[in-house]
């Protein structure tokens, strides 16, 4: 009995043996030594992990704050319906969306003005928006042919509250470049010849303040552009901003002296 109950013992601690291993002093250092690396390997991920999210967060913030290009600032044309001054000023306590272009155009800047009158006339029909808030905006980037009559006539075609605007070749060259906007025209022209004038195609949508807010491409749909423009619009509003109660489409009387 005695004998059984020790052959027993002894295969069952042969078999744990077997599962187990044998277990000595280098196994153990082994065993320790993986632990501490793996406890050392994760440590440093995590440390990496949380490195990657804090770079993550400021690469956010510093999208936020330093992402808008500056675009936009001072500047004074001529409006094509009254013949007088106009510019960045008059603009303000009103939302603005700005378009340059040329009444040669054949094809592209019809397409987009019908597009920004489709914009505007959905801020019109929103009744939490309403009318007079979003103002449209045509500048001319031909001055040599764009006159102020012929401005006048073709932003008839697109929109009643269509803004025109013209100036000289030099005004209309500081003002493109304030919008960083591109434009080439043929190097030699006699008047009279017919040519195309190549430009940056954008809508410019500009707050109340004169501040840029953003900006919309040719492939942009009128959906898309009136919901950014809502967006910016209910921001601006929750934040205390004031749409300012004139009727800013109406000439400005010029006060003459007597």
């Amino acid at each position: 009995m005695t004998a059984g109950r020790f052959y027993s013992t002894s295969k069952q601690e042969i078999r744990a043996k077997a599962v187990v291993g044998p277990f000595t002093y280098k196994a153990a250092a082994v065993f320790l030594g993986v632990g501490a690396g793996l406890l050392l390997y994760f440590k440093s991920e995590k440390e990496k992990v949380n490195k990657m999210r804090e770079q993550k967060e400021l690469e956010k913030s510093q999208t936020q704050s330093f992402g808008k290009p500056k675009l936009g600032g001072d500047y004074t044309l001529t409006r094509a319906d009254t013949k007088g001054n106009f510019g960045s000023d008059d603009l303000k306590g009103r939302f603005s969306l700005i378009y340059f272009g040329f009444t040669h155009c054949p094809d592209i800047c019809p397409e987009e003005l019908d597009k920004m009158a489709e914009v505007v006339d959905m801020t019109k029909n929103d009744k939490d928006i309403g009318d007079n808030v979003l103002i449209p905006v045509f500048i001319t980037c031909d001055p040599r042919r764009d006159t102020a009559e012929i401005v006048e006539e073709y932003v008839k075609d697109f929109h009643k509250d269509l803004i025109g605007l013209t100036g000289s070749q030099e005004e209309i060259k500081k003002v493109a470049k304030l919008f960083r906007v591109y434009v080439s025209s043929p190097p030699e022209i006699s008047e009279g010849d017919d040519y195309l004038v190549d430009h940056s195609i954008f809508f410019y949508l500009m707050d109340p303040e004169g501040k840029f807010l953003d900006c919309y491409a040719q492939n942009a749909e009128a959906d898309g552009v009136y919901n950014g423009f809502k967006k910016y619009y209910k921001e601006y509003i929750e934040n205390g901003g004031k749409i300012e109660n004139r009727t800013l489409l109406e000439p400005k009387k010029v006060e003459q002296n007597e």
